[in-house]
Protein backbone atom coordinates (compact mmCIF):
# COMPACT_ATOMS: atom_id res chain seq x y z
CA UNK A 1 0.00 0.00 0.00
CA UNK A 2 3.14 2.25 0.79
CA UNK A 3 4.45 1.51 -1.82
CA UNK A 4 2.18 2.14 -4.46
CA UNK A 5 1.59 5.75 -2.60
CA UNK A 6 5.24 5.90 -3.05
CA UNK A 7 5.50 5.68 -6.76
CA UNK A 8 2.48 7.37 -7.69
CA UNK A 9 3.43 10.62 -5.77
CA UNK A 10 7.42 9.83 -7.43
CA UNK A 11 5.92 9.97 -11.46
CA UNK A 12 2.88 11.98 -10.50
CA UNK A 13 3.18 15.76 -12.72
CA UNK A 14 5.26 17.99 -11.05
CA UNK A 15 3.78 20.56 -9.39
CA UNK A 16 6.19 23.32 -10.08
CA UNK A 17 7.06 23.80 -13.96
CA UNK A 18 11.09 23.35 -15.04
CA UNK A 19 12.34 26.79 -15.82
CA UNK A 20 15.39 27.74 -17.42
CA UNK A 21 17.48 30.82 -16.53
CA UNK A 22 15.80 32.83 -19.47
CA UNK A 23 12.09 31.94 -17.89
CA UNK A 24 12.98 32.46 -14.22
CA UNK A 25 14.73 35.86 -15.01
CA UNK A 26 11.09 36.73 -17.11
CA UNK A 27 9.20 35.65 -13.95
CA UNK A 28 11.26 37.64 -11.64
CA UNK A 29 10.60 40.61 -14.05
CA UNK A 30 6.91 39.87 -14.49
CA UNK A 31 6.10 39.57 -10.53
CA UNK A 32 8.26 42.82 -10.08
CA UNK A 33 6.47 44.82 -12.93
CA UNK A 34 3.02 43.50 -11.78
CA UNK A 35 3.58 45.57 -8.12
CA UNK A 36 4.96 48.33 -9.96
CA UNK A 37 1.53 48.32 -11.95
CA UNK A 38 -0.04 48.18 -8.53
CA UNK A 39 1.75 50.67 -6.82
CA UNK A 40 0.95 52.71 -9.69
CA UNK A 41 -2.34 52.56 -9.62
CA UNK A 42 -2.98 53.25 -5.78
CA UNK A 43 -0.45 56.07 -5.91
CA UNK A 44 -1.30 57.27 -2.23
CA UNK A 45 -0.53 53.70 -0.97
CA UNK A 46 3.33 54.71 0.01
CA UNK A 47 4.26 51.45 1.52
CA UNK A 48 2.65 49.43 -1.40
CA UNK A 49 5.29 51.70 -3.70
CA UNK A 50 7.82 51.14 -1.22
CA UNK A 51 7.76 47.46 -0.97
CA UNK A 52 7.65 47.19 -5.13
CA UNK A 53 10.25 49.80 -5.46
CA UNK A 54 12.74 48.09 -3.22
CA UNK A 55 12.11 44.85 -5.07
CA UNK A 56 12.03 46.39 -8.42
CA UNK A 57 15.99 47.78 -7.41
CA UNK A 58 16.21 44.39 -5.64
CA UNK A 59 16.34 42.63 -9.07
CA UNK A 60 18.35 45.55 -11.05
CA UNK A 61 20.84 45.43 -8.37
CA UNK A 62 21.12 41.29 -8.90
CA UNK A 63 21.34 41.50 -12.43
CA UNK A 64 23.85 44.54 -12.81
CA UNK A 65 26.38 42.13 -10.61
CA UNK A 66 26.10 38.78 -12.82
CA UNK A 67 26.53 41.70 -15.93
CA UNK A 68 29.24 42.61 -14.89
CA UNK A 69 30.98 39.25 -13.84
CA UNK A 70 33.67 37.61 -16.26
CA UNK A 71 31.15 34.48 -16.64
CA UNK A 72 28.59 36.22 -18.12
CA UNK A 73 27.92 35.14 -21.84
CA UNK A 74 25.71 37.74 -23.03
CA UNK A 75 27.14 40.11 -26.02
CA UNK A 76 29.55 43.13 -24.36
CA UNK A 77 27.58 45.44 -25.86
CA UNK A 78 24.16 44.09 -24.81
CA UNK A 79 25.65 43.76 -21.24
CA UNK A 80 26.64 47.26 -21.71
CA UNK A 81 23.08 48.24 -22.45
CA UNK A 82 21.60 46.30 -19.89
CA UNK A 83 23.94 47.33 -17.26
CA UNK A 84 23.03 51.27 -18.18
CA UNK A 85 18.92 50.33 -18.08
CA UNK A 86 20.50 49.08 -14.50
CA UNK A 87 21.55 52.18 -13.27
CA UNK A 88 18.70 54.31 -14.65
CA UNK A 89 16.27 51.79 -13.33
CA UNK A 90 18.31 52.69 -9.76
CA UNK A 91 18.11 56.32 -10.52
CA UNK A 92 14.34 56.36 -11.47
CA UNK A 93 13.19 54.45 -8.61
CA UNK A 94 14.32 56.90 -6.21
CA UNK A 95 12.13 59.55 -8.55
CA UNK A 96 9.28 57.04 -8.16
CA UNK A 97 9.59 57.51 -4.21
CA UNK A 98 8.60 61.18 -4.54
CA UNK A 99 6.87 60.80 -7.43
CA UNK A 100 4.12 57.59 -8.41
CA UNK A 101 4.12 59.12 -12.28
CA UNK A 102 7.67 58.05 -12.02
CA UNK A 103 6.70 54.52 -12.05
CA UNK A 104 5.64 54.29 -16.04
CA UNK A 105 8.99 54.39 -17.16
CA UNK A 106 10.40 51.71 -14.75
CA UNK A 107 7.26 49.78 -15.47
CA UNK A 108 7.68 50.29 -19.57
CA UNK A 109 11.80 49.32 -19.17
CA UNK A 110 10.71 46.41 -16.81
CA UNK A 111 8.17 45.38 -19.83
CA UNK A 112 10.84 46.17 -22.68
CA UNK A 113 13.25 43.32 -20.99
CA UNK A 114 10.35 40.72 -20.73
CA UNK A 115 10.10 41.08 -24.45
CA UNK A 116 13.30 40.52 -25.14
CA UNK A 117 13.33 37.32 -22.80
CA UNK A 118 10.00 35.97 -24.12
CA UNK A 119 12.09 36.25 -27.58
CA UNK A 120 9.95 38.66 -29.22
CA UNK A 121 11.53 41.45 -31.07
CA UNK A 122 10.97 44.47 -30.72
CA UNK A 123 8.43 46.00 -33.14
CA UNK A 124 8.27 49.55 -31.57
Amino acid sequence: MIATSLAQTAYAAASQPVRTDRGTEYAAFQSVTARLSRALQAPTDMPTRAAALHDNRRLWTLLATDLAGAENGLPQQLRAQLFYLAEFSLIQSSQALREAEALRALIDINTAVMRGLSGMAEAA
